[in-house]
């Protein structure tokens, strides 16, 4: 039997052997978004914690997508029947804030509650992407990561490349990509997830120190404009159009694109690019040695590599409970906090410890070296000191852009634009959505 299954056996026991007292127990409703095997482990999280003491018992509830747990909570907050805890993927921590009186800042829960909370415990480029300008935490970093890059080891050998050294260039992977087509290793050189937004936009632009918006990017405050229609983001779009058409490049489809690993476990692809948090699933799923790398980059734009930034959720407390209910829920955040608690949900699933002592235990417990290519997200997300272009992005209902972006790009694909008129419309398209968020929460 698993270790992971072992914990949720003697946690579901111990939860068990609490059941005289669990009726008085107060109840902490947590909303997330994590099915199948991440959904479990969110669970055990939760009965871990409740094995521990007896005052309170945290309840997960699966709403659904990202997107679908953010409508539902505002829908519920509406009708007075909000969780104590929802999860909020990134892109809607400028909807969140906009949402005073809605939420409890975790700096203001933990300062009230008397409980140990040091934001500089947290890694910096995670922690900046949910501070006000002051540098107050609004909201707990809990499942945070970053795209890498995957390739088959297998595919690369029967291309004539060397299995151990994936590209680190956008030239080199045009190289390569074109080496394992003309070769037959693989139909396509390689694919990505959240080509037109997270991993082929706003990572990208990261990485090549390229601005996203204005106040940089959205954090100084609501009236700001989009800039990532620039050169460099318009060079890459027309050479993912050339790519795709040679049969280097395969678009995947929109939003999180449905059809990148399907193709990259069927060996179709020979390279993917998505989350960190997608290792188990691409070890679990590939009957091949996966490699790991970081992202290409464009080694004549200066500054290039910067760094790249993080996706995934923070969890977001809600206002309108009870104060000793409150108390439950900053212990339990201070739980999930812990070094043994992060380092785990680290290792189990792949997203990124969002501690330094999370960080430096799984160094000590030697899961870098068991396990190589577990910290390459790690590195990338540090490569340099986050600059005003690459710490992140909070723009007001941004969901809605990056459907924009979706639009525009495979608008691209199919040759209707060239990437600086498709990026210029998504520009002009996008600031008219900043501008209805700003009228509505101003």
């Amino acid at each position: 039997m698993s270790r992971f299954m072992l914990r949720a056996l003697s946690a579901g026991i111990a939860a068990a052997t609490l059941s005289v007292s669990a009726h008085a127990a107060t109840e902490i409703t947590w909303w997330h978004s994590m099915g199948g095997e991440l959904g479990e482990r969110l669970s055990v999280l939760a009965e871990d914690f409740n094995a521990t003491q007896d005052e309170y018992r945290v309840t997960p509830s699966y709403r659904g997508e990202y997107e679908q747990t953010m409508v539902n909570t505002i829908a519920a907050f509406r009708a007075g029947e909000q969780p104590h805890i929802v999860q909020i993927y990134e892109v809607g921590t400028g909807t969140m804030m906009a949402a005073q009186g809605a939420i409890y800042p975790v700096y203001e829960l933990m300062e009230e509650h008397g409980n140990t909370f040091d934001p500089n415990d947290y890694l910096p480029v995670v922690t900046g992407y949910y501070t006000d300008t002051n540098g107050n935490m609004l909201s707990m970093p809990f499942n945070s990561s970053t795209p890498i890059l995957y390739y088959n080891k297998a595919i690369f050998e029967a291309a004539g490349l060397d299995p151990e050294s994936p590209p680190t260039t956008w030239a080199e992977m045009g190289e390569m990509g074109q080496q394992i087509v003309d070769e037959g290793a693989a139909s396509c050189g390689f694919t990505m997830a959240y080509a037109a937004n997270w991993v082929g936009l706003e990572n990208f632009s990261a990485l090549h120190n390229q601005s996203i918006g204005t106040q940089e990017n959205g954090f100084g405050g609501l009236d700001t404009e989009f800039a990532f229609n620039g050169d460099v983001q318009a060079r890459f779009w027309d050479q993912l159009k050339e790519w795709s058409d040679s049969g280097v490049y395969s678009y995947a489809g929109p939003a999180n694109g449905p059809d990148a690993a399907p193709s990259f476990y069927a060996s179709d692809c020979a390279m993917y690019m998505n989350s960190s948090a997608s290792r188990a699933d691409v070890l679990a799923n590939s009957d091949f040695d996966v490699g790991f790398g970081m992202l290409p980059y464009y080694d004549d734009v200066d500054g290039a590599p910067q760094n790249s930034i993080i996706g995934g959720a923070t969890l977001w407390v809600l206002s309108g409970h009870e104060d000793d209910e409150y108390t439950g829920v900053a212990e339990f955040l201070e739980y999930l906090s812990l070094p043994e608690v992060q380092a785990e949900w680290h290792q189990g699933t792949g997203y990124l410890p969002i501690t330094t002592a999370a960080y430096e235990l799984s160094q000590e417990q030697g899961y870098y070296d068991e396990n190589p290519g577990a910290d390459i997200a790690i590195e990338q997300i540090n490569l340099n000191e986050p600059t005003e272009n690459s710490k992140g992005l909070r723009f007001g209902n941004y969901p809605q852009v990056r459907m924009v972006l979706d639009e525009e790009f495979q608008a691209v694909l199919a040759g209707d634009k060239s990437g600086q008129q498709a990026l210029d419309d998504a520009v002009s398209r996008g600031n008219q959505i900043l501008r209805d968020f700003e009228a509505a929460n101003n």
